[in-house]
């Protein structure tokens, strides 16, 4: 996590009134200069100033679309770290992209280190070898886009793609037919998924993949030597699943489903995938942010929901859904909060403002041009493979 220094005072002393009236000065001052991004987990005291809200790719490629067509020359994501780097990778040459509070991080992304990625690798490769006998075996890697340029950019180096949590069907399926070059007869093909163990373990499980026998867990802080994996496990799984997770979506449990099943027996549970298996195993549905948000907008008058996921979009989706007559509550009464996202506030966004009026820019993430290369050839990896015809699975199976 980087460090935000602290705000001059008199923004913290500002009244939400003054902050908001402030913010629409300064917005109207920078014009098309700027862009405002606002991701479905940020607070509503932020998303109203937004000029896109949604995912977190969605919106890097929306903002590259905006600069492209009206000349901007600023980027502020209301997000998290990970965020703000993809809009830099994806956005025109000269674009300033800037993260109002710069401790906005990601707990899931700095869970798989770049160094930690690399020696993991290099010793996943070294134990294949000495155990793929006559049959070839190559490991793939994917990595979530919850994860930093640096690791897309890893991803990119060694055939990889990224993945959302929308199209990791797609792109797991992309990579078991063997990636960029196809698959060799008797080739085995091995996944490594990075950073979220859920999500691949979901996604796997949904493909038809067993969760004991065709996936294990490297944990790269194991003293194990093998990331607490034995050699046997890494020869057979076709999933070598990184130990990372979402600290917000872990907090869903099966009890929960079961809960609010007992007070309400005709409710649709809708989670996320990064929660863990026991939850979507439960569920009615599974879907992406975006996909939760197209299962609201379409219910039916009269239904009933409970959503896994993060809790200010729920309570967006509640307040919108109520005037269609469909009732939506959070899954859980617990704290379900991005407590980063939550850094990004009106007294950082204004500062930002301030700064970009005066003709400076604070805050600003900028992607090595290295990284940023290969991270974009991971990422173009990635569209290619969602435009692309589907990929039967029966082709892939080991």
């Amino acid at each position: 996590m980087l460090w935000q220094p602290p705000l001059p005072d008199r923004y913290p002393h500002m009244t939400d009134p003054e902050l908001a009236a402030a913010i629409t000065q300064r917005r109207r001052e920078l014009g098309r200069n700027l862009v405002i991004l606002g991701h479905h987990y940020q607070q509503d005291d932020v998303i109203q100033f937004a000029d896109y809200t949604g995912d977190s790719f969605k919106l890097s490629q929306l903002a590259a679309q905006r600069i492209r067509s009206v000349g901007a020359k600023y980027v502020i994501f209301c997000g998290v770290h990970f965020m703000a780097e993809s809009a830099d990778i994806l956005a025109p040459e000269g674009t300033a992209v800037i993260l109002p509070d710069l401790s906005a991080g990601c707990s899931m992304a700095d869970m798989a280190e770049y160094d930690e990625v690399v020696e993991a690798w290099d010793t996943i490769q070294q134990c294949l070898s000495a155990q793929a006998a006559n049959r070839p075996t190559r490991m793939i890697p994917i990595t979530y886009m919850n994860s930093t340029a640096a690791i897309k950019a890893f991803c990119g180096r060694h055939g990889g793609a990224v993945c959302t949590s929308s199209n990791c069907a797609k792109v797991l399926k992309w990579a078991l037919a063997g990636g960029t070059r196809p698959r060799e007869a008797q080739e085995e093909i091995k996944v490594l998924f990075l950073p979220d163990q859920h999500l691949g373990r979901n996604t796997a499980a949904a493909l038809g993949f067993d969760l004991h026998q065709d996936m294990c867990l490297w944990d790269p802080r194991n003293a194990e030597g093998l990331g607490g994996c034995t050699p046997d496990e890494l020869a057979r799984s076709t999933f070598i699943l990184w130990k990372g997770h979402c600290s917000v979506h872990k907090l869903f449990r099966p009890e929960h489903v079961e809960a609010i099943r007992a007070k309400w027996p005709d409710v649709k549970v809708v989670v996320h995938p990064e929660c863990v298996h026991e939850v979507v195993a439960r569920a009615d549905y599974s879907a992406s942010t975006e996909g939760i948000l197209k299962l609201i907008e379409q219910a039916a008058p009269g239904s009933r929901w409970a959503v896994g996921t993060e809790v200010h979009m729920v309570n967006r989706l509640a307040k919108q859904a109520a005037q269609r007559g469909v009732t939506v509550r959070i899954l859980s009464e617990c704290q379900c909060l991005c407590t980063t996202m939550y850094r990004i506030d009106m007294p950082h966004l204004l500062w930002a403002m301030d700064h970009l009026v005066q003709g400076q820019v604070v805050n600003q993430i900028s992607v090595h041009p290295q990284a940023r290369g290969l991270a974009l050839q991971a990422l173009n990896r990635m569209l290619e493979i969602t435009a692309a015809a589907d990929i039967p699975l029966a082709a892939t199976v080991k």
